[in-house]
């Protein structure tokens, strides 16, 4: 029997046995109702307005319109709503285009079952639950030095340094070639003021840079 006090949730994810499993899970809960899913954001804009969800769970890669395209969409449609990412994705990059395009929340799929619960409710409840992996990410982002004399692409090479990797890796893995990483390191060196990258390295922790 509906209770008009429970929390309307919608799931959008296109893996059959996940989102099953989630309305199967969360509708066991008390004060919680699954008032539809979806395969994906294209099928889900189509009705979703009148399924007037509290909450929506939101899968990143979904066929069609992708997760963090579809946030704001939602948003315009549904003003109210909180949207709680539930994703595999882990990058800095994704989570902060999440949290920029208006989501409320942050899961990874490893998360709890009763994790997942409670967030609903927190989300409800004007919090920002987040998976502890990714709240360890976004306070690691806000403690670095947001006065950096290194540009963005500097910073990345810097870390993939810190990380081990060699120039030839470095120049691999941004698609870059390699006389670009070897200017990008010189002007890493002449505005820190080193000639080593351990001297680099060592700079860069004092100074919170990475």
């Amino acid at each position: 029997m509906e209770n008009h006090d429970d929390i309307r949730i919608v799931i959008i994810e296109d893996d059959d046995i996940i989102r099953e499993g989630y309305a199967m899970l969360i509708g066991q809960s008390a004060g919680f109702r699954v008032v539809n899913s979806y395969i994906s954001f294209d099928e889900a804009i189509k009705t979703i307005v009148a399924d007037k969800p509290d909450v929506i769970l939101l899968d990143i890669e979904l066929p069609g319109t992708n997760g963090i395209a579809a946030i704001p969409k939602l948003k315009k449609q549904l003003p109210g709503v909180q949207i709680l990412i539930l994703t595999v994705y882990e990058s800095e990059k994704t989570i902060f285009e999440a949290l920029a395009n208006g989501a409320a929340g942050y899961l990874t799929k490893n998360t709890s079952a009763s994790k997942i619960v409670d967030s609903i409710r927190e989300v409800r409840d004007g919090g920002g639950p987040m998976s502890i992996n990714i709240a360890r990410m976004v306070i690691k982002s806000f403690q670095k030095n947001q006065d950096s004399p290194l540009s963005k692409r500097e910073t990345q090479i810097l870390e993939l340094i810190v990380d081990g990797k060699h120039r030839t890796q470095i120049a691999n893995e941004l698609f870059i070639d390699l006389e670009t990483v070897r200017s990008h390191i010189k002007n890493i060196y002449l505005k820190l003021g080193v000639r080593s990258r351990a001297d680099a390295i060592k700079t860069a922790k004092q100074n919170r840079l990475i």
